[in-house]
């Protein structure tokens, strides 16, 4: 099982990851009752990104330095940040954060700590691995600069508590806290300065 001891808050080099692929996995069950109809349901709340790095890589200099990563995080055995390029801002793609972008929670007058958070229609990810400094927030629709962000773990704490029944909200950039799925890499040598690598697994980890 993952924890936060097994993670290390470092983020792979960005052009390492060019070319990536990936998407979200969800894991269903289904049972065909006799009568013909299905009886579906899912053990996981959450989808679980998978990614597809390296493949386009093909400076022996960039080669060495995704091994080099690895070599340190030991192969699967410690986590990593990842930045996922079609999914790393609280808004869309191509919007601008904002500090209204996403609801946290809603003050009761005693509470200050806030976990962000982003939402996918009624499904709400956890977002434990925020960019240090991308975070914005706001209380009440007005934006407050007094507050701390733990970039570990994502929880963002006001220096004062919002009053019962004000909603607190947030706009960030984050990355995807990941590991290595295989725990080999391969390499060809196709010319003396330039060769060509097998696809390398990543797939999120829960922190």
């Amino acid at each position: 099982m993952e924890t936060a001891m097994a993670f290390h808050e470092v983020r792979l080099p960005a052009r390492l990851a060019f070319g990536s692929t990936g998407g979200v996995e969800r894991r269903t069950e289904i049972t065909t009752l006799a009568s013909g109809f299905e009886r579906r349901s899912t053990p996981w709340s959450l989808g679980r990104r998978r990614y597809l790095i390296g493949a386009n890589l093909r400076s022996l200099d960039d080669m060495a330095e995704l091994v080099a990563f690895f070599e340190a995080r030991r192969g699967r055995l410690y986590g990593f940040r990842f930045k996922d390029f079609a999914d790393f801002k609280s808004c869309a793609p191509g919007g601008t954060v904002s500090a209204g972008d996403q609801v946290l929670g809603v003050g009761d007058g005693t509470r200050t700590a806030f976990d962000l958070v982003k939402r996918y229609g009624d499904v709400e990810r956890p977002i434990a691995k925020p960019v240090a400094g991308s975070v914005r927030a706001a209380v009440g629709g007005v934006e407050v600069a007094d507050f701390m962000v733990d970039a570990g773990t994502g929880v963002v704490t006001m220096a004062n508590a919002p009053g019962a029944g004000v909603v607190v909200t947030a706009g960030f950039q984050f990355d995807t806290p990941v590991r290595f799925d295989s725990d080999r890499i391969e390499t060809t040598l196709e010319s003396f300065e330039a060769g060509r690598m097998a696809a390398v697994p990543l797939i999120e980890v829960r922190v």
